[in-house]
């Protein structure tokens, strides 16, 4: 055989094993899973989390929150929160404490699918998308451009196809909606017809909650059904840091408790700006809004299911511009889930925004040390996780490809080392040692474990030089976008029948051509 004709078959043989070990893995076989127990980082000590605790009780207690709506100051004062003469609602020590210790415990977030519900309660760890960017980027040329409503549909069925991204809340504004209106119900619609994981999304107007909330029941086949599995959770800035609620916002909070969505109580303060900053009095500040937001939800319907978003940003204090992949945003992420543990609360905080402007080396370093610290922290609900870019400003297709791989591989540290009497069981060491190989590489164990106990990237390149080169010298880049594109052309969720679509587009303006969510003809 020729040495070319050797190359093409040494290459076929690759090619050959690396499909086989692509090909998707029962659930019982997988590395990782969703869900798994964090906990092993903790960069508070229980007497910091004690002292953060009483310190946010004391704001409450003493400062309170302005700009309470008639309604936020009718539900809130009935329960025992008090109005000073300034016009600020302080929140008695009793109150919180009272509060908290009968606030929602365990519920489940749902899947239009029951496969992708979440258990996000202890120290449960899953990763999702989330945030508000204006512009998408091309990972290859470096161009930004406005984002659009199908680019937040696409980005739903490709979030829908990767493993470790557990649940999609809205990454990106549709730019072209000029309307609110338009604008948050399409969003909605985009989401939950993109994906049957867990949605998250936001609304300007209680109205436009109300509209949405009809379009699920349409979708989950009765108001009765949506209320048993809620398959959408509404992201609710409900405060305009420092210690002000925010109008609105409060009353889409309201309507949306009142219609059974969980809510994400969202407190984004951003240190040295909107929050001190010390970063031990930024979480306080962060704890003390979400406390007041937990008293708030429980005042209209106690036990309804609420996220403690404590979303702490942080300033780059040279510019005060946001530094999402700084150090300072790992720690206080890492930080607000073991507050949220204290409370025995389902937690969501941001990990993953990088400041890069590409899905590069910075963007690397910087997600991987918020993405490890976070998740091992044991944070519920990491929103912000994939895709990201410019300190939230952008986000890539290709980027939420890479950092699929990065989030696998750091759920495979949550996971941790097995120390199972099989694990540490001598006969491997004996039987190779001892008359056989002198090598693992094709012991019994070695085979059982490959896929069970170690995980592979998708698109992370782990080959020689050499067949890098034989292949064109790929850039990671390059085979994510293909990735990509792999996605797109294949994937079209049909998981809404054309009937209820109909009966969706007979209500709302719903602007996403049905011809762009079907497979382009050959």
């Amino acid at each position: 055989m020729s040495e070319s004709g050797a190359r093409v078959v040494r290459r076929g043989a690759r090619e050959a094993r690396h499909a086989a070990r692509a090909a998707p893995l029962p659930d019982n076989v997988r590395p990782v899973k969703p869900g798994m127990p964090g906990g092993h980082y903790q960069p508070l000590t229980d007497a910091d989390v004690i002292r953060i605790h009483h310190a946010a009780l004391d704001v409450l207690e003493t400062i309170g929150l302005a700009d309470a709506t008639p309604c936020g100051i009718e539900y809130m004062t009935r329960v025992g929160a008090k109005m000073t003469p300034e016009g600020r609602l302080i929140f008695p020590r009793a109150l919180v404490e009272d509060t908290v210790a009968r606030a929602a415990r365990h519920f489940v977030l749902h899947g239009q699918e029951a496969k992708h519900d979440m258990e996000p309660w202890g120290s449960r760890v899953y990763f999702g998308t989330a945030g508000a960017a204006v512009h998408m980027v091309d990972a290859r040329t470096g161009a930004y451009r406005d984002s659009t409503t199908k680019d937040l549909y696409d980005i739903a069925r490709v979030v829908d196809a990767l493993e470790h991204i557990h649940f999609y809340q809205r990454p990106i504004v549709c730019r072209e909606l000029v309307s609110a209106w338009e604008l948050d119900v399409n969003t909605a619609y985009a989401c939950v017809s993109g994906t049957t994981k867990h949605v998250g999304t936001s609304w300007v107007q209680p109205a436009h909650v109300e509209s949405s909330l009809e379009m699920f029941h349409l979708i989950a086949g009765g108001e009765d059904k949506w209320r048993a599995r809620p398959f959408v959770s509404q992201s609710n800035c409900f405060v305009v840091p420092p210690l002000k609620f925010a109008h609105d916002a409060c009353l889409c909070l309201e309507t949306a408790v009142r219609g059974g969505m969980p809510v994400l109580l969202l407190s984004a303060g951003q240190a040295g700006a909107t929050a001190p900053a010390a970063l031990a009095t930024a979480l306080v500040q962060e704890v003390a809004e979400c406390l007041a937001g937990l008293v708030y939800v429980n005042a209209i319907k106690p036990g309804a299911p609420a996220i403690f978003g404590t979303w702490c940003f942080v300033s780059d204090l040279r510019t005060g511009a946001m530094s999402g992949g700084s150090p300072e945003q790992a720690l206080l992420s890492a930080a607000s889930a073991q507050l949220s543990k204290f409370y025995d609360l389902t937690g969501g905080t941001a990990s993953g925004m990088s400041d890069a402007k590409l899905p590069d080396m910075q963007a690397g370093y910087e997600k991987g040390y918020n993405h490890a610290l976070v998740g091992n922290a044991g944070a519920n609900l990491i929103y912000e996780s994939a895709g990201m870019l410019a300190s939230l400003l952008g986000f890539s297709m290709e980027g939420l490809i890479i950092d699929n791989d990065g989030i696998g591989a750091v759920q495979r540290t949550i996971k941790g080392i097995d120390i199972s009497d099989e694990a540490l069981s001598l006969e491997t060491i004996r039987s190779v040692c001892l008359g056989g190989p002198g090598h693992y590489l094709g012991s019994d164990q070695t085979l059982r474990l490959m896929q069970r106990e170690y995980i592979y990237p998708a698109v992370g390149d782990r080959s020689s030089p050499n067949q890098w080169m034989e292949e064109g010298s790929p850039s990671i880049i390059d085979r994510a976008a293909r990735k990509v594109a792999a996605i797109l052309a294949s994937r079209y969720p049909t998981h809404i029948p054309e009937s209820v679509d109909t009966a969706i587009r007979e209500r709302l303006p719903i602007r996403l051509d049905r011809a762009a969510m079907r497979p382009v003809p050959q």
